[in-house]
C-alpha cells in the first residue's frame, strides 16, 4: 500500500489511538478489566433519564424531528442554538457574544485539529508556525493533531509541593518565552490529564502575554466552565475576543454525539465555519438539537452545578483517599484534584518506566494511561514524563475501591523489587 505523507504520518504509532484501541481491546482480552484509564463520564443514572426526556420530546414532535434528522445546516451551525447559547453567555457571565461568535463543532478533537492547523504548520514566510502549550503535562490528544512535525511547543511547569502528598502545577511565568513562531497559546481548564484549574489571575495573565504577540489563547474547557462544569474550585469562567473557546457536550455524559461549539471573536469564527465546512461539509444535527432543548429549560447550565459537579467531587474525594491508603509508605505525590475526573499520580524515583508500569497494571486487571503520552511540545528530558499515571475516576464507587487498591499493591510491588 502506497501511502501520500499524509498517509503515512497518521497512520503510524500515536498515543490516542493506542489510547482509544486498548479501550476496545482490555476487555476482549480480560473481560473483568477495571476500566480506569478511558475519558468516558460516568453514567450518572439522573442524567442519563434527564436527556431521554429531552430526546423524546424532539423524537416525537415531527418538525424539530425532522430539523434534526433531515436536513443540513449553515455553515456555522444551528442559528436557534447559537442565538439561545449567546443569551446565556450574555445573562450568565456578561460576555458580549451573539450567534455570530459561536459555531457548531463536530465536537473538541475535531475543533481543535482544524484549528490549529488553521493557526499553525507552515508559514507564508517559509517557518513553521507552532502552538505552544505555557503548561505541562497537556491533553495526549492534541500531540498528532499537526500536519507537519514540529508543531508544538512546551514550557515545564513550577510545581508546588502541598500537605498530605498533594502538589499542583503552575505556569511558571519566570520561565515562559513566546518565540516569534508561535501562532497561538493553548490550555484546557480544568486540565486533562492532571485535573489542574488554571487560577484566573494565571489565565489572564497568558491571555495579556498572547495579545502583545498578537496572537490568540485558545481555552479547551471540555470538563469546566460554563459547561459541563466539572470544576471544583472557585475559578471563574473566562472569555475575551481574543480567547478561542472550544467546548464540549461529551463530558456532560454524552460522547457518542461528538458535538461542541467553538466561541470566538467573529472573524475566526467566520474563518474556522468556512474550513469546517470544506473538511466536514456540514456540523452533526443531533447535538445541536438536543443543546437546544437543554437551553430552553436551563437544564445545560443547572447539570453542571446540581448534579455532575458534586458527584464528581465525591468521587474525587474518595479516590484519594482510597490511593493514599492504598500506596503505603511508598514515594508518590497526588496532583490536587481541581476539575475533570481523574487522579494524576506522581511517582518519584519510579525503579521502572511508567508505560512498564501500565503493562504490569493491565497484566493485573486495571487500565490507567502512562503519562509520558501526555507532554506533546515538550523538548528538553524531564523525568518527571516517565513517573506519572492517569487514573479515571469516573466508575461505580466498589470498582474505584478495588482499582485503586490493585494500584497500591502492585506499585509497592514494584518499588519493594527494586530495594
Amino acid at each position: 500500500m502506497k501511502l501520500s505523507r499524509f498517509g503515512e504520518r497518521y497512520t503510524r504509532h500515536s498515543g490516542i489511538v493506542e489510547l482509544m484501541d486498548d479501550l476496545g481491546s482490555a476487555l476482549l482480552g480480560n473481560p473483568n478489566m477495571i476500566m480506569m484509564g478511558g475519558g468516558n463520564p460516568a453514567r450518572i443514572p439522573a442524567v442519563e433519564a434527564l436527556f431521554q426526556r429531552h430526546l423524546h420530546t424532539i423524537i416525537n414532535d415531527p418538525e424539530r424531528c425532522f430539523a434534526m434528522l433531515g436536513r443540513y445546516q449553515g455553515p456555522m451551525g444551528d442559528e436557534q442554538v447559537r442565538s439561545l447559547l449567546a443569551g446565556l453567555l450574555q445573562a450568565e457571565y456578561g460576555w458580549q457574544v451573539t450567534a455570530a461568535n459561536i459555531v457548531v463543532t463536530n465536537g473538541s478533537q475535531s475543533a481543535f485539529s482544524i484549528l490549529a492547523n488553521m493557526l499553525a504548520g507552515e508559514g507564508s514566510a517559509n517557518q513553521n508556525q507552532v502552538i505552544q502549550f505555557p503548561l505541562t503535562p497537556e491533553y495526549l490528544g492534541y500531540t498528532d493533531t499537526g500536519l507537519v512535525e514540529n508543531f508544538f511547543t512546551a514550557t515545564k511547569p513550577s510545581i508546588q509541593l502541598l500537605a498530605d502528598n498533594m502538589f499542583k502545577y503552575r505556569v511558571d511565568f519566570e520561565n515562559l518565552t513566546i518565540a516569534d513562531n508561535v501562532a497561538a497559546l493553548c490550555v484546557s481548564r480544568p486540565t486533562n490529564p492532571s485535573g489542574n484549574v488554571l487560577t484566573d489571575e494565571e489565565v489572564l495573565k497568558l491571555d495579556n502575554l498572547a495579545r502583545t504577540k498578537a496572537i490568540p489563547l485558545i481555552l479547551d474547557v471540555a470538563y469546566g466552565l460554563p459547561f459541563p462544569g466539572i470544576q471544583f474550585t472557585a475559578a471563574n469562567a473566562y472569555w475575551s475576543d481574543n480567547v478561542i473557546m472550544l467546548a464540549s457536550l461529551s463530558k456532560l455524559g454524552l460522547p457518542g454525539l461528538r458535538s461542541g461549539f467553538l466561541i470566538a471573536s467573529e472573524e475566526m469564527a467566520k474563518a474556522f465555519s468556512c474550513v469546517n465546512t470544506i473538511l466536514n461539509l456540514a456540523s452533526g444535527n443531533t447535538g445541536a438539537a438536543l443543546a437546544t432543548s437543554l437551553l430552553r429549560t436551563g437544564d445545560l447550565i443547572r447539570l453542571g452545578g446540581a448534579v455532575l459537579r458534586p458527584w464528581y467531587s465525591q468521587k474525587a474525594e474518595l479516590a484519594v483517599t482510597c490511593l493514599q491508603a492504598a500506596l503505603g509508605t511508598v514515594p508518590f505525590h497526588i496532583h490536587k484534584p481541581e476539575g475533570a475526573f481523574f487522579l494524576w499520580l506522581w511517582l518519584p524515583g519510579l525503579p521502572i518506566t511508567c508505560v512498564q508500569l501500565f503493562e504490569k497494571l493491565k497484566a493485573a486487571g486495571v487500565l490507567v494511561i502512562p503519562g509520558h503520552t501526555s507532554f506533546p511540545g515538550l523538548q528538553e528530558p524531564w523525568q518527571h514524563t516517565q513517573q506519572c499515571i492517569r487514573i479515571s475516576y469516573a466508575v461505580d464507587a466498589q470498582v474505584l475501591q478495588k482499582g485503586l487498591q490493585m494500584i497500591g499493591r502492585v506499585v509497592q510491588e514494584v518499588y519493594a523489587n527494586a530495594g
